[in-house]
């Protein structure tokens, strides 16, 4: 385990569920699902619209790069019930706006998200939210605000809009865009994240720092991290760097 951070990196990329938010996922995920599903009760059966999700989501995941994630995610999920995405918007859009921030309980901020984040900033590095781009902007939006972190000039933030790939264990296709998109190479990058899929991003030559929590599993077969530690241990390795 290194002691301080490598001189070449230039670029920090953050995940955000279980890294800079706490966050119980299981309960966000099934209660995001119930509430969405409900927007569209009148028109649509949840079971239908549950499986319809899950179905996209799973396109999303096997994107090979060709399209956007909102692209495959639309052509997999859209028409539903014969009704097309036009017709459909209107009710999602409300749902974002209105029902989304309900789910913020599910969610607890880490004090101590905010205060890395600006002195990774003040110390000149450019940051990335590499989250997951399953959700729309405006989702990541709000979960950056419940972290305390939403108002930051960040270099890039991965969604559903602006990516071609996601966080897999098996494909590293997510990060060598996210690296294209930035222009780093992979030994310029620091990964900050709580899970395999973050940890993955080292078969590239991209540096980790593994962000324990009681959710935190990791396959056998995943690089061991550079670093690792709270947030608190990641703000004192910035810090301590020169």
């Amino acid at each position: 385990m290194k002691e301080s951070l490598d001189k070449n990196i230039k670029a920090i990329l953050f995940d955000l569920d279980g890294t800079l938010l706490e966050i119980n996922l299981d309960m966000f995920v099934s209660q995001y699902l119930r509430l969405l599903s409900q927007s569209v009760a009148h028109l649509i059966s949840p079971k239908k619209f549950i499986a319809k999700i899950l179905k996209a989501s799973k396109a999303v995941e096997e994107n090979d790069g060709c399209l956007t994630n909102e692209e495959v995610y639309e052509n997999t999920f859209f028409p539903l019930e014969g009704y097309s995405r036009e017709e459909l918007d209107p009710y999602f859009d409300k749902f974002y706006e209105q029902d989304f921030p309900k789910l913020r309980q599910y969610a607890r901020r880490k004090p101590e998200a905010r205060k890395v984040i600006q002195a990774v900033l003040d110390k000149g590095y450019d940051i990335v939210i590499a989250t997951t781009p399953l959700l729309p902007a405006i989702a990541i939006e709000q979960r950056l605000e419940w972290a305390g972190v939403v108002d930051f000039p960040y270099r890039l933030i991965t969604t559903i809009e602006n990516s071609y790939a996601t966080k897999s264990t098996s494909n590293l296709l997510y990060y060598e865009q996210t690296l294209n998109k930035i222009g780093y190479p992979a030994e310029a990058c620091l990964m900050v994240g709580d899970e395999d899929k973050d940890l993955i991003s080292a078969r590239l030559g991209i540096h980790t720092f593994l962000v324990d929590n009681p959710y935190t599993k990791l396959e056998i077969n995943i690089p061991e991290p550079d670093y690792r530690g709270t947030l608190e241990d990641l703000n004192k390795l910035i810090l301590n760097t020169d």
